[in-house]
């Protein structure tokens, strides 16, 4: 199969032929003060030793593993063209005008001479060019193919865990009207309206881009709105904002395990919930601090870590060296503290 040649490469192969075809031409004409027109002709036959190796002997010999295969053929071709070249060129076309043409003075002929030495190392030459120059491209092309399979298995993983995710949020909230719904309250359909429009974000906003930071907190807002309509005592559920949000953009979904886990956790025996919510802007830096109370019910890490173990790996893949995530666990108190860079990430994502 005959490769597809970009433009970018066509170009490539039109400033390396315009050299290879000047350089012998020049050359001659200095010696001789003018070009025979044997090299014309054989000019205009070189293309074939490069693409033949460029296109056939190295896709199909060399880089399937055929190595001595690939010796044999090459140099029964060589053989082959120089032997047909000098016998079309040179004995047919050029002999009978061979008295009118300028020679070099005292050049060796016979077999071996430099008139038959020099265009065997010639076109041995542009074979191996055709060669290296298929080697080239075909290591670019599976660079980039290895670039885009990683950048596919990244995005599948991640929206593994999202899909793994979403559920895990979707479950925590209808737990959190289904308590509203059973007694009886009045916040039950404003409980149901906040919780369409966390779906609406998550289905229709969500994505696999990047959001405005403000589109994110806002999103956090609501959800804290939703738990705080199903307490019995949420004044001590405090949400602390500051700095400049504007203009800024963070992965969606990534703050939110830990606030979920916050809430199902932060709740002491009397029934009331202990929750520090503070969100920090400083010179690009998002700072994300979440503190609770070790309460009521304890933590279960094999069957209710699920969400916040696919935040880590969602981190680590978006982030990675661009964040920070210090969870301290005390008996009393749950902290976490994630410090994301969104600028030097995004100036990362884009080159």
């Amino acid at each position: 199969m005959i490769k597809n040649i970009s433009y970018k490469e066509l170009t490539v192969h039109i400033l390396v032929w315009l050299c290879i075809s000047i350089f012998p031409l020049l050359t001659a004409y200095i010696e001789l003060g003018e070009v025979p027109s044997e090299l014309y002709l054989r000019q205009l036959i070189r293309p074939v030793l490069f693409y033949t190796n460029y296109l056939f002997f190295v896709p199909y010999l060399l880089l399937k593993r055929k190595l001595f295969l690939y010796i044999i053929v090459s140099v029964l071709f060589l053989l082959l063209f120089n032997y047909v070249s000098q016998e079309l060129i040179v004995n047919t076309l050029v002999d009978r005008f061979r008295d009118n043409m300028p020679q070099p003075p005292n050049r060796p002929g016979g077999l071996m001479g430099i008139r038959h030495a020099i265009p065997v190392v010639f076109s041995l030459t542009i074979y191996l060019l055709g060669g290296i120059f298929s080697l080239v491209v075909d290591f670019y092309k599976k660079e980039s193919e290895s670039k885009e399979l990683e950048n596919e298995h990244k995005e599948i993983k991640l929206q593994f865990l999202r899909n793994q995710l979403n559920p895990h949020f979707l479950f925590n909230s209808l737990n959190s009207i289904y308590s509203l719904v059973r007694s009886k309250s009045n916040d039950a359909p404003e409980a149901v309206i906040t919780l369409s429009e966390l779906m609406r974000y998550m289905l229709y906003e969500a994505g696999d881009k990047q959001v405005l930071l403000e589109k994110e907190i806002n999103y956090l807002k609501n959800y804290i709105a939703l738990q705080r309509l199903r307490l019995k005592n949420s004044e001590a559920v405090k949400l602390n904002i500051k700095g400049e949000t504007r203009n800024l953009k963070i992965y969606p979904l990534l703050l939110i395990s830990f606030i979920e886990n916050a809430f199902k956790y932060g709740t002491d025996y009397e029934g009331n919930t202990h929750i520090d919510i503070k969100i920090k802007v400083l010179d690009n830096n998002l700072i994300f601090e979440v503190e609770n109370i070790i309460g009521l019910y304890r933590r279960d890490e094999k069957n209710s870590g699920v969400g916040l173990k696919n935040i880590k790996n969602q981190l680590n893949h978006l982030y990675n060296k661009n964040h920070e995530l210090i969870i301290e666990e005390t008996k009393t108190n749950y902290k976490v503290h994630l410090t994301i860079n969104l600028k030097d990430n995004e100036l990362h994502n884009n080159r």
